[in-house]
């Protein structure tokens, strides 16, 4: 079976990852440094999010060089180094790709400027348009960016350009033909550095309805009205994706890196119809897709349920995996999420006992919680976009505690102050450190959950047979060997209801990781798996 199909993938933003000269920003030579963990918590490949030269008006996502490295994150060798230090430890590397927009300093925006109005060969390479209105003073639709106001900005000489997100990461044309051969340069180049595959940032918004109609009102309100967008899911971008397949399935090898046709595409997709997500995971197009509808239903079993099976059906399908997410840069942290440490550890357990691949995101394995970030701190776009009234994302990006029992934690020897983003107080008992030798820790449950998932892989979509009633207040099901439970409701859940049997082996109950008895009850918003067939062991690591 491809190893991506059952896959854990473990997503590094580097920034805040690990600092190894002292300026307080995580860099790629930090990042190598602490693999081992990665590697000790028993997950199966990396996601590095970008670390590209940028101006960072959106995090590392508005790229000045998508062939390149940060400099304040290391070199081109630095990266080459992480990359051989992975595949050292059996991790396999995924980066990201970002290809609906550039930065507004990527050269090819400013040889735009340059050349002025009217249509050519610099401006074609992304939308420029003339506005609307006796003046042109009207943006030329009514298309609103997902970070607040207008997906339009007008340069002096008075066309207007498109953007999606920040006015700093103007939209790419994608009916280029130079657009197009460009990214493949970009996708052959970081494969001879020896990458094992690319996640698609914003995936489903490459290309646009022809002729840019008008959205209508309601825009981002409705993440399931996404597909209706004239800027969202186009038909076009399938035989895209269908041509990136083909490129890296037979671009020549590298050593130490998968073989070809083990790569793997993973589209960051925003559609949260299932029908229509699977589209982009069929056999020649993408292996993977996240699945966000997962990562945004609330803390309740019939909404989680209906998410599970109308994922499976749609990519059961397409003879695809589903891919399972429950945090990320751009997500609250999920103890914040749920209203607590217990409910997002077992929401861990529901995660990591469905069927198919899994992605987590740094700091989910110590249950860290969304962060505090001061008015004064916060770089994220959304804050003053939205007339400060969303705080953004930086409180899911705070550097990771690895140490210690004040700020910087073993991230960075920079004074606390000079860290990019703040750390709170109080995370001592949080560290990486301070939980590998506790067994009652967030850390021991992962690495148990990843160790036993790995013995008891789940065959496929057909495996999974529920054992709790679809409007019922708990989620039970079995699979391969595997069985779980998760009690939802508001009192204490027999087990002999679930009509489940096996021997209980994990439970996200916080404590000493003591498991409960067949034949006790459940607490509320606890989780349990059970071994149900004969194989030996308990599946916890060693501390």
């Amino acid at each position: 079976m491809s190893w991506w199909r059952d896959a854990v993938c473990y997503e590094i933003h580097p920034r805040s990852f690990a600092d190894s000269d002292g300026d307080g920003t995580g860099d790629l030579r930090g990042a190598a440094l602490r693999l081992p963990h990665v590697r000790r918590l028993g997950a199966d490949a990396v996601w590095i999010t970008p670390f590209y030269p940028s101006p960072l008006a959106d995090g590392g996502y508005d790229i000045a060089d998508h062939r390149a490295v940060a400099p304040d994150l290391g070199t081109l060798d630095d990266f080459d180094a992480l990359a051989s230090t992975a595949h050292a430890l059996g991790l396999k590397v995924i980066v990201d790709l970002v290809p609906n927009h550039t930065s507004d300093a990527h050269p090819w925006f400013r040889e735009a400027l340059a050349a002025g109005p009217g249509p050519g060969r610099a401006r074609g390479r992304y939308l420029f348009r003339a506005g609307r209105g006796r003046d042109g003073e009207e943006p030329p639709n009514d298309w609103r960016s997902a970070f607040g106001g207008p997906a339009w900005t007008r340069v002096p000489d008075g066309e207007w350009y498109l953007h999606l997100h920040a006015p700093e990461q103007p939209d790419l044309d994608w009916r280029d033909a130079e657009v197009r051969a460009d990214f493949e340069d970009t996708l052959r180049f970081w494969l001879d550095h020896g990458v094992d595959g690319f996640r698609v940032d914003v995936a489903h918004a490459l290309f646009k309805a022809a002729g840019l109609p008008d959205a209508g009102p309601g825009q981002h309100r409705d993440p399931a009205r996404n597909h209706l967008m004239p800027y969202y899911d186009q038909e076009e971008l399938h035989p895209l994706y269908r041509g990136w397949r083909a490129l890296l399935d037979r671009h020549p090898a590298v050593p130490g890196a998968v073989a070809p046709e083990d790569r793997v595409l993973v589209a960051e997709a925003a559609v949260f119809e299932p029908a229509r997500l699977a589209r982009y995971i069929r056999q020649d197009e993408m292996q993977q897709a996240f699945n966000f509808a997962f990562l945004e239903a609330p803390w309740d079993a019939p909404a989680l349920r209906g998410v599970v099976d109308g994922s499976l059906a749609a990519t059961a399908a397409e003879g695809a995996p589903v891919t399972w997410v429950l945090s990320s840069h751009d997500a609250v942290r999920p103890p914040t999420r749920y209203g607590s440490l217990l409910r997002a550890r077992s929401a861990a357990l529901l995660m990591l006992a469905l069927p198919g691949a899994a992605y987590l995101y740094q700091g989910e394995e110590l249950g860290l919680p969304q962060a505090w970030v001061p008015d004064d701190r916060i770089r994220d776009p959304l804050w003053p976009r939205s007339g400060h009234r969303d705080r953004g994302r930086d409180g899911a990006r705070v550097p990771v505690p690895w140490s210690g029992d004040r700020p910087p934690y073993g991230f960075s020897s920079a004074a606390p102050s000079e860290t990019w983003l703040p750390q709170p107080d109080g995370w001592g008992a949080l560290t990486a450190e301070a939980q590998q030798g506790d067994p009652g820790s967030t850390f021991a449950l992962y690495r148990a959950a990843l160790r036993l998932r790995r013995t008891r892989p789940a065959p496929g979509h057909g495996s999974l047979v529920w054992h709790s009633q679809a409007r019922a207040s708990y989620l039970a099901f079995e699979r391969a060997g595997l069985a779980c439970v998760v009690n939802l409701g508001p009192d204490p859940l027999p087990l002999e209801r679930t009509g489940l049997r096996g021997r209980p082996v994990l439970t996200s109950a916080e404590g000493d990781g003591t498991v409960p008895a067949a034949r006790e009850a459940l607490a509320p918003d606890t989780a349990l798996w059970l071994l149900t067939d004969d194989m030996e062991g308990d599946g916890r690591a060693p501390h």
